[in-house]
């Protein structure tokens, strides 16, 4: 006898929502059709898709966490699939949420520690989304700061929190299982906030010369146990925005090494939440150096209009009141994002953009701790990598050799990449025995690393060379490579 499919559940909580909302099945598919626009995404729902949903069937992809939003949006409170008896959110969208309240946000971004300390290869292995930059990006662009972020402490006298970014109070996601709230714990202290920093410092010297899979999962599990636990402490206002402000440090580090061993997906939701943790800093400058991050990883992965879009968001974010450093940091990301379109005229104009800031900037200039890397070196790096991706290799091979005596030894890595392109730009200039010498020298320290990227630059390096396999110097170079094992 022939086994019948198991019978589907009509879905009672979906139905109870949809009648406290007031929506037809046709107005709830037409929402969720809209919010997916916003994310990207061409969802072709209608009435007889929710029929289907309240017999029972479970909606696939990021589709559940789009209905949550639209009856969140509706309602003014927050809801999560679970809620509404849908399967929980599909891991290409989690993390991508820019949180409405300092308080979901660090529920989102400790949730996000947690995974990755974990066993979770998968997490790993997500695919960049390019339609993800552009809600946070938009949301952080015309949000305004959070009103409270005090924790433990009572509430002013003046009146209550008002919520973020013009949005519904939300109430705290439900937890999954074995996750615990500590509720207001210890104070937080001056000297907490500064170990942070130290510990910041620490894996940005170790990422700089040995590459992001160096000591990335060490500083994931030092996000979980000691980061989290302060972020759910006791603190005021003031202590609050420095806690939010070294914790977004912290989880931009974390995505800049999962960057650097090629867990893209994994590293552009790290950039979403440390975009939302400094938000709730009030640091409206440090949201402009994630932005340009996020815009740097776009570029890596081919995305350049993504990346432009990215890099002109941030600068319009700061304005004109950022140090002259910081202007042509972002001025040279945006150009990094033409370089690599072609756009000769808009990347060169970014180009004079960014040597003007750079050339008005003072000794004395105050300068932000994660700008200071942005110095004559890293400037001349930036203008090699822009020449060279418009395949003017006389002017890449210059600033790359500048940017060579400049650069001091500890940034080993930025070094390698400098490196190869300087070898790519000789190896355009015609130049093939330089070219090999320099390229053998980077894949020799690219062995040395724990990056893949500077092994792809080194592999980029070996498809320019396949024109010229036949050659003596190109011979050369493969036996000395592959006696590198």
């Amino acid at each position: 006898m022939t086994e019948r499919p198991p019978q589907r559940t009509p879905n009672r909580q979906l139905a109870a929502l949809i009648a406290e909302a007031g929506f037809s099945n046709a107005g709830l598919a037409r929402r969720v059709d809209q919010l997916g626009l916003e994310h990207g995404l061409d969802l072709r729902y209608d009435k007889t898709s929710v029929t289907r949903w309240l017999r029972g069937q479970q909606p696939r992809g990021t589709t559940p966490a789009l209905i949550a939003e639209v009856f969140t949006r509706r309602l003014g409170r927050r809801l999560s699939a679970q809620d509404l008896g849908l399967d929980a959110c599909a891991p290409v969208y989690a993390g991508l949420e820019f949180a409405a309240t300092p308080e979901e946000a660090v529920d989102i971004v400790s949730g996000l520690w947690r995974k990755d300390s974990g066993s979770h290869a998968e997490l790993r292995k997500i695919a960049f989304t390019p339609a993800g930059l552009v809600v946070p990006s938009r949301d952080w662009l015309i949000g305004r700061a959070d009103d409270r972020v005090a924790r433990g402490d009572p509430l002013p006298v003046n009146g209550a929190r008002v919520p973020a970014q013009g949005r519904a109070p939300a109430v705290p996601r439900q937890r999954q299982t074995g996750q615990t709230d500590r509720g207001p714990g210890q104070r937080v202290s001056a000297g907490d906030i500064a170990a942070l920093r130290s510990v910041g410092e620490l894996f940005r010297t170790l990422d700089d010369a040995y590459g992001g899979g160096h000591a990335r999962q060490a500083l994931v599990r030092y996000l979980e146990h000691e980061t989290e636990p302060m972020l759910r402490g006791t603190y005021g206002e003031a202590t609050g925005r420095r806690l939010f402000a070294a914790a977004a440090d912290l989880t931009r580090l974390a995505g800049w090494t999962s960057y650097d061993i090629a867990a893209h997906g994994l590293a552009q939701r790290y950039f979403v939440q440390a975009l939302r943790l400094a938000q709730a800093a009030g640091d409206r400058p440090y949201g402009s150096y994630v932005l340009v991050t996020m815009s740097r990883q776009a570029v890596y992965l081919g995305h350049g209009r993504e990346a432009v879009q990215l890099a002109r968001v941030a600068q319009q974010g700061v304005g004109s009141a950022a140090p002259a450093v910081v202007q042509a940091l972002l001025h040279s990301a945006e150009a990094r994002a033409h370089g690599v379109l072609g756009e000769v005229r808009a990347c060169t104009a970014s180009l004079v953009r960014a040597e003007r800031a750079m050339e008005s900037a003072r000794p004395g200039d105050e300068l932000p701790h994660w700008a200071r890397f942005f110095d004559q070196a890293q400037l001349a790096d930036e203008f090699g990598h822009c020449h060279r991706d418009l395949q003017q290799y006389r002017a890449a091979a210059q600033h790359a050799e500048r940017s060579l005596q400049l650069r001091a030894p500890g940034y080993a890595r930025s070094r390698l990449f400098c490196r190869v392109v300087l070898a790519t730009a000789r190896l355009g200039l015609g130049e093939l025995d330089q070219a090999c010498a320099l390229g053998a020298e980077s894949a020799q320290q690219a062995t040395e690393m724990r990056s893949a990227r500077a092994l792809e630059y080194v592999r980029d390096f070996e498809k320019r060379l396949e024109p010229y396999r036949d050659a003596a110097a190109v011979r050369n170079y493969r036996e000395r490579v592959a006696a590198l094992g």
